[in-house]
């Protein structure tokens, strides 16, 4: 790959010879030429700029100047070229090699840095990665004659007008070096370790890349994330992935909106879904919270909507609806907001219509805590928190919510510092809910009745065992 860089500070460029780039220069991986725009003037002051047609204030760079600066560098012969020429020399007659060499296309660009130019991507820059020349036309005061741009888009050049973001800089050598340096880097051979191109941000994945740690372990109270430390590799991967997600939700939302559902795991949604963002089955942004008492009346309606879907094919309307109106109605609700510290109820809504997308219900404890059915002698302690209720919308099943409002409650409860372990039942029949439990971390310890109506019912039990936030 050869760079040109054509400025009227040549010195601007002195840092390429430091660090990769100068290796990378060294190993003969990349060839880079600095060119002082002044030398094709031809005037004794050795003017590159005039005033702008139609007034206005600085001054515009010239054409002429720039025509023939580009015209020669343009033309320069490229190191993969003369190799070519070379081989091909022994076995080929003038006019073959003429004809050998058109054929062999060289890729040529023009890249020009100004404002109003198309903003840089890691896309842009791996495509300009396999061109054999960028010449960079580093521009001054109000940029360069637009003629110069259009001539050379017209001769069929590439011509690539490209900005660093919505900002005005002194010139374009800034841009140019940064543009130089996201591109050399993806050459072949410039990078010793290759995973380091692929994990890293606004690769192929689409997000930004996980924060990074190393020693010391422990510095100034901060400490490193424990699942760095234990040697687990998928664990280690799903962490970085994790942060990831939640990174990229929160420092680039359009980059996350971008993003293919399809492509996302349920795990991955879930992740997004507690960073405030959906977007299976279709894109939205949610807030979680606890529920407020104002909420009672909406909440019973929402359960009494949800709770049929968990139900076994067996049971009967009439046992559904008399569980309705004893534990879901508006004022059971109103009781238990009404009590935050034994009862804690997390909503997802949407930010756009606050509409009610999910909830969670747990029981910390108290004279109605963890059913005595529940517990297990070594393996469910008496008040362990109780899990009473998660449930999402239908129209939003796939999204993520359910778990992120798991996770949310367990953490909840964690916060608390009551209880070191989260108690469930689901029905054994609830293939869906039994496996979705399983994937955060709970695990069956036994069965118990569970009474819809007067109809009995088996569930499972299940238990996940939570380390206490510190008080």
């Amino acid at each position: 790959m050869r760079f040109d860089l054509l400025t009227i500070f040549p010195d601007f460029f002195a840092p390429l010879e430091l660090s990769l780039m100068g290796k990378a220069r060294d190993a003969g991986l990349i060839d880079v030429h600095v060119h002082d725009l002044r030398e094709w003037t031809e005037d004794k002051h050795r003017s590159v700029d005039d005033t702008p047609y139609g007034g206005g204030a600085g001054m515009v760079m010239r054409p002429d100047v720039w025509g023939r600066a580009l015209d020669e560098i343009l033309s320069a012969s490229l190191p993969h070229a003369d190799a070519f020429a070379a081989h091909e020399a022994d076995f080929l007659d003038e006019d073959a090699l003429n004809h050998a060499r058109s054929l062999h296309h060289e890729r040529r660009v023009l890249a020009i840095p100004t404002p109003s130019g198309v903003p840089v991507t890691q896309k842009m820059a791996e495509d300009l990665a396999r061109a054999d020349q960028i010449v960079f036309a580093c521009g001054r005061y109000e940029g360069i004659d637009q003629r110069v741009a259009d001539h050379y888009r017209a001769e069929e050049y590439e011509v690539y007008e490209f900005s660093l973001g919505d900002y005005v800089l002194n010139g374009g050598e800034a841009a140019a070096m940064v543009l130089i340096e996201a591109v050399g880097r993806l050459i072949d051979g410039f990078m010793g370790n290759q995973e380091s191109i692929v994990e890293e941000s606004h690769s192929d994945s689409g997000l930004l890349e996980y924060p990074a740690y190393t020693r010391p372990k422990k510095w100034r109270g901060y400490e490193v994330p424990e699942v760095l430390l234990g040697g687990d590799h998928a664990a280690i991967d799903r962490w970085r992935r994790d942060r990831a997600l939640i990174r990229t939700a929160s420092r680039r939302p359009d980059m996350v909106r971008a993003l293919d559902p399809d492509s996302l795991s349920i795990v991955d949604r879930e992740v997004l879904a507690g960073a405030g963002t959906v977007l299976y089955p279709r894109y939205a942004q949610i807030r979680m919270r606890l529920a407020r008492a104002t909420e009672a009346e909406e909440l019973s309606r929402f359960a009494a909507r949800t709770f049929p879907l968990a139900c076994p094919e067996h049971l009967g309307q009439e046992a559904i609806d008399a569980f309705i109106a004893e534990k879901l109605s508006v004022a059971e609700f109103t009781r238990m907001l009404d009590n935050p510290t034994e009862y804690r109820i997390w909503v997802a809504r949407s930010k756009e219509d606050n509409q009610l997308l999910g909830y969670t219900l747990t029981v910390l404890g108290g004279p109605d805590g963890t059913p005595n059915d529940m517990v297990r002698p070594g393996k469910i302690e008496r008040g362990a928190a109780y899990l009473s209720k998660c449930y999402v919308a239908p129209e939003w099943h796939g999204s993520g919510i359910a778990g992120a409002l798991l996770e949310r409650a367990v953490a909840d409860v964690a916060a608390c510092a009551r209880n070191s372990q989260v108690v469930l039942g689901t029905n054994i029949a609830n293939k869906r809910a039994r496996a979705f439990y399983k994937r955060h971390g709970f695990k069956v310890v036994g069965r118990r009745t569970f009474m819809v109506g007067e109809v009995a019912n088996i569930d499972d039990v299940f238990v996940r065992n939570i380390t206490l936030a510190k008080p």
